[in-house]
């Protein structure tokens, strides 16, 4: 979810074939995203406008901010947080809540794996290090907090709204993305699915388990 899939409309199972004017959403978002990655390589993020990205894309700055209100949200939209929770609801009921997490979770990881690695590491180092990123990212953070409080309260029974599952689900949207500062922070020598595991296990176990 936040901060942890690539911004790839990659489906988790096989569906219906997507009509042309989809296809052609998702062409124009990948080639923003190209852009913006391509001049943030080479020029850095604060000096990298839309202007220019527009340029890159070959679409208008108009275009641009139609379908990424900011350029913050370039780096951080991500299409697959529909369709991992939809995953999420999927699992089986008595499967323990934890269980299904990692299932759902590494299954975002796999998503991952067919980005470019070196374009999954600038999100996340952007997100660790650029402040404008970062305050976006916490403001979508509620966002994804609300879609996932959904699956939470269909498979506990509580309210959505309830306290107890806001909590929960913002504990674990922060956790997520502090997973992947964390691996930014470190130059990215660990296994993501290990850090993944060791969070889970926090929220599982606690932070000290006996």
């Amino acid at each position: 979810m936040t901060a942890m899939t690539p911004a790839r409309p990659l489906p988790l199972t096989d569906g219906p074939r997507l009509g042309l004017r989809e296809r052609k959403k998702i062409k124009t978002r990948t080639a923003i995203r190209d852009a913006t990655y391509a001049l943030i390589e080479e020029q850095g993020y604060d000096t990298t406008t839309i202007e220019q990205i527009a340029e890159r894309a070959e679409v208008s700055p108009s275009t641009v901010f139609r379908y990424f209100p900011t350029k913050e949200d370039i780096v951080l939209t991500d299409e697959h947080d529909p369709l991992l929770l939809e995953e999420l609801r999927s699992r089986p009921a008595d499967e323990p809540w934890t269980a299904s997490l990692r299932y759902v979770l590494r299954k975002a990881i796999d998503l991952g794996a067919t980005e470019k690695p070196e374009v999954i590491r600038m999100r996340s180092r952007l997100m660790a290090e650029v402040p404008a990123v970062r305050s976006r990212m916490m403001e979508s953070m509620s966002v994804t907090g609300e879609l996932l409080a959904g699956a939470v309260a269909e498979r506990t029974g509580r309210e959505q709204n309830s306290l107890e599952v806001r909590v929960y689900t913002m504990s674990l949207i922060g956790g997520l993305a502090e997973v992947s500062r964390y691996w930014a922070e470190n130059d990215f020598r660990d296994d993501l699915r290990t850090l993944l595991d060791r969070a889970l296990d926090v929220f599982e176990h606690g932070p000290f388990p006996e």
